[in-house]
């Protein structure tokens, strides 16, 4: 079975190195391209959210003033992605808060903790070269539903990132799934068409001496190697 994690992170910031802090990770499972678990954690980052930031996540300092610090959620993070392929819009954004976040814990860099790590952005800009590939784009030109996003949140931004993911890869136009779990994977029973009946519909006279003249022509016109030639086999 493929596993895949769909993952996103909020920030205090944007500079990883000069002391911004993740405030927000989730994360959204793909079982062979089809959703599974979910995680998502919020996280004290022991100071304030820039101001462009707050604005961007709404995740007020009163608001995560209670929630654990990320040394106690690390644990559960990194069991949820082990052994998995990592997919992340922008990755190399997201990687620099992880990795300073596990660096301040004494654990290993991200990327020693799962499979492998796959950007979105990359593949975006590989099969829409010059054109905006930032996540609400790509939803737009996908037509995935993005009306819940006024405020970025890693869980709904991951969750969309899914089905982004999906068009990129395949061009499988939802994740929804609508067949009962009970049946998926059954095969198909062969209709049974012994009861119907068929209604023939004679052509008219005139529609046959219309179809034979047009036969006529094309075996003229191919010097006789039409490959359904006149019934009459001959030509005038």
């Amino acid at each position: 079975m493929t596993r895949q994690i769909i993952l996103d992170t909020e920030t205090t910031g944007l500079n990883a190195a000069g002391g911004d802090r993740l405030i927000e990770v989730a994360a959204v499972e793909l079982l062979n391209r089809r959703p599974g678990a979910h995680f998502q954690r919020y996280v004290n980052p022991q100071r304030a959210s820039h101001p462009d930031a707050l604005r961007v996540h709404g995740l007020t300092e009163e608001f995560l003033a209670d929630k654990p610090l990320f040394e106690q959620v690390a644990d559960d993070l990194l069991e949820f992605v082990r052994g998995a392929e990592v997919i992340i819009h922008n990755a190399a954004f997201d990687l620099g808060f992880l990795d300073a976040e596990l660096e301040r814990i004494g654990r290993a860099p991200f990327t020693q903790h799962c499979a492998s790590i796959t950007d979105t952005l990359v593949l975006a800009r590989t099969q829409f070269p010059g054109k905006f590939n930032s996540l609400d784009a790509l939803c737009k030109r996908f037509g995935v539903d993005n009306t819940r996003r006024t405020l970025h949140g890693a869980l709904l931004d991951a969750e969309l990132l899914a089905e982004v993911y999906i068009w990129l890869t395949r061009g499988q136009d939802s994740l929804v799934i609508e067949a009962d779990a009970a049946t998926q994977g059954a095969a198909a029973s062969p209709a049974d068409l012994s009861g119907l009946a068929l209604v023939r519909v004679a052509a008219a006279a005139d529609e046959l001496g219309a179809h034979e003249r047009i036969l006529g022509e094309l075996q003229k016109s191919s010097s006789g190697g039409a490959v359904w030639p006149p019934s009459s086999e001959t030509v005038a």
